[in-house]
């Protein structure tokens, strides 16, 4: 009994990074119709940046946390206006394909400057004990920032201005221009918060697995079942598809080893398509 509620506890501590990681990239797609191959990368480069400003400046990963989310948002939001907004309104495959594009450009980047070396923030926390389940406490720690970050987006969305506009645009693009928003606008600042949350995300993650530019692929991956298992178009889809894999993973890990956990995740994705291809949550505006 005390190894499934191990296992139980990992996979929630897992699920809820996995939330953090895919709840801008489902924004992005939700929003503006593309599918933003950039994701993963741009998960490494703000684990990168708190790596390296940890290590070289023993910086905090939660001082780095403003500043991280500050350049993704300029980063994302200068992508958009700059290239992607040429052909945001043509066929997905041209938008996915510019953004793959964009996407090898700044993994090459990242591994000529910083190298494939994997990388990771030690803060030796210890772990804390209750009853048979053990918790290391750098991973609750990422787990309690991933669940505060994905709050705080919902919070933006449904109580702000800018979120309202963004909703407004993802129900009714025409309707919304008709009513004064300037969709160009908001679509720049819709794909600059879907870079900030995977900025902050790789944050996170720099304290909780090793950063290298080989795993973008694999967030991008992760990315993408969450929004299928969860449902595009909402955070509580993000949360719900997060968990769900999270714990998907940790209970395929503890059955039939770690290398299918993965295997586990994507097999669940297929049947939801099959099933239920709005997801577990559906699709109802992003709230």
């Amino acid at each position: 009994m005390a190894i499934y509620l191990q296992t139980l506890t990992n996979g929630l501590m897992l699920g809820a990074l996995y939330a953090c990681l895919a709840v801008g990239f489902s924004l992005v797609w939700g929003v503006l119709n593309v599918i933003n191959m950039l994701h993963g990368s741009f998960i490494v480069l703000g684990g990168y940046l708190t790596y390296f400003a940890w290590h070289l400046y023993g910086i905090h990963p939660l001082v780095m946390l403003p500043v991280v989310a500050a350049l993704m948002f300029v980063l994302g939001f200068t992508l958009q206006r700059g290239v992607i907004n040429k052909v945001v309104s043509a066929p997905v495959l041209t938008t996915l394909t510019l953004t793959f594009g964009l996407d090898m450009i700044l993994y090459n980047l990242m591994t000529y400057f910083f190298t494939a070396t994997p990388r990771r923030i030690t803060l030796d926390l210890g772990a804390i004990s209750l009853g048979p389940v053990t918790l290391p406490v750098d991973r609750l720690f990422g787990t309690a920032l991933a669940l505060l970050l994905t709050l705080m987006l919902y919070a933006v969305m449904r109580g702000s201005s800018i979120g309202r506009a963004i909703v407004a645009v993802r129900m009714d693009r025409t309707a919304a221009e008709l009513m004064g928003i300037r969709t160009d606008r908001i679509y720049a600042i819709t794909f600059g918060i879907g870079a900030v949350m995977a900025g902050v995300a790789g944050v996170v993650f720099a304290t909780v697995f090793p950063i290298t530019t080989n795993v973008t692929g694999i967030w991008l991956g992760k990315a993408f079942v969450v929004c299928v298992v969860g449902g595009l178009g909402s955070v509580p889809g993000a949360l719900v598809g997060g968990l769900v894999l999270g714990l998907v993973e940790s209970f395929a890990g503890h059955w039939f080893g770690p290398q299918q956990a993965m295997t586990a995740g994507f097999l669940l994705m297929l049947v939801l398509l099959l099933t239920r291809p709005t997801g577990l949550v559906g699709v109802k505006g992003y709230e």
